[in-house]
Order: structure tokens, then C-alpha cells, then sequence
């Protein structure tokens, strides 16, 4: 009895698993990939250069159409490793822009949150702007030691969090609404 047991919880493990690595391509083709992503030192500081490739689902273009604001958030890491101690977090930041549509003077409208705002007349444009983002001031001079190298984690996600609550509730249980990149991974060496 118990042989036959186990046997069928093996039969139905190994289909959960096959079902959810025959559903991962499909997903991975929808998400977001970086393209590049380096960090740059400057007078003022150390910013993030990157770019990312994605497209827009037709709800989520439509949503966008119908006045929904859609929010993109970067996330940004910078750990120090050390052998004596637990990681040094150098730096955590966190940056979102939002892209909408003005139905009145029908441009779309993208904002860097606490930043600036800039209009352009068609979505390519606008999506141009979330997908290169300007250069962003991640650490100012002297926040990271120079010499030393730093492990970078970076990813970017639709931000679901700024939705409206109705909406929050659909793009929980949705995969259109799911946007996300796998996290990027390199070493920088601060100058």
C-alpha cells in the first residue's frame, strides 16, 4: 500500500515539475531583459547606465489607453564581500517611472518619481524613454571605497504596489500584469 503511495506522489511531483518547466520559456519570452547595465564615476558621483528590452502586452497598452498609470520600478544593490563579516550593503537604492496617457492633449506623459516629467506624442516614444532611462546618481563621491570590488544586483519590475486597489486585486491573479526581469548579477571595481 505504502509502495503505491509513494509511487503515485512521484508520478505527480515529477508532472507538477515538468508542467511548471514547460511554462517558464513562455513566461521568460514576456518579461524584461537588460540589455546593459554598467556603472559610471563621475565628479558627482556613480550612476547607473543601463537599458532594457521588453513590450507591452495589448491589455497593458490598453490599460495605459484608458487613463492607468503604470509604474516601472529599478532596483539597485551594491554589496562589498567580506571574509571576516556578513556583506557590507554600500548601496540600496530604488528608482520609478511612470508612464500615462493624457486623453485631452493626447500625449503620453513619463515621469521619473521626485524628478522630472517629459510629454511625447506617440507610446514608442515614451517607451523609449522607460526602456533608456537616463543616467541615474545611485552613490554620491565617496560613498564606495575606491580599489575595492562590489557585487551588483539589479533588476527591474512592474510595480503593481502603485495601482489602484481594484486593479491591484486583478493584476495579483493575472499573468499579463506579471512584468519582471531576472535579476542581473556583475562585479564593479570603484575608482
Amino acid at each position: 500500500m505504502t509502495y503505491r503511495f509513494f509511487r503515485l506522489l512521484a508520478c505527480q511531483l515529477l508532472l507538477a515539475f515538468a508542467c511548471a518547466f514547460a511554462g517558464a520559456p513562455a513566461w521568460a519570452a514576456d518579461g524584461i531583459d537588460i540589455t546593459r547595465a554598467t556603472i559610471e564615476a563621475g565628479d558627482d558621483g556613480y550612476r547607473l547606465n543601463t537599458a532594457y528590452d521588453f513590450e507591452l502586452n495589448h491589455g497593458l497598452k490598453d490599460a495605459i489607453q484608458h487613463g492607468v498609470q503604470l509604474h516601472f520600478t529599478t532596483e539597485i544593490e551594491l554589496t562589498r564581500p567580506r571574509w571576516w563579516w556578513r556583506d557590507e550593503k554600500a548601496v540600496e537604492q530604488k528608482r520609478t517611472i511612470r508612464i500615462s496617457y493624457d486623453v485631452l492633449t493626447r500625449q503620453y506623459h513619463v515621469m521619473v518619481m521626485g524628478s522630472f516629467q517629459q510629454s511625447f506624442q506617440t507610446f514608442d516614444e515614451a517607451m523609449f524613454m522607460i526602456r533608456r532611462p537616463t543616467r541615474w546618481l545611485i552613490a554620491p563621491k565617496g560613498k564606495l571605497k575606491p580599489g575595492e570590488t562590489y557585487e551588483v544586483s539589479l533588476r527591474m519590475y512592474m510595480d503593481r504596489e502603485y495601482l489602484q486597489k481594484p486593479l491591484q486585486v486583478n493584476a495579483f491573479n493575472d499573468s499579463d500584469w506579471r512584468l519582471t526581469s531576472n535579476r542581473k548579477t556583475f562585479t564593479y571595481r570603484a575608482e
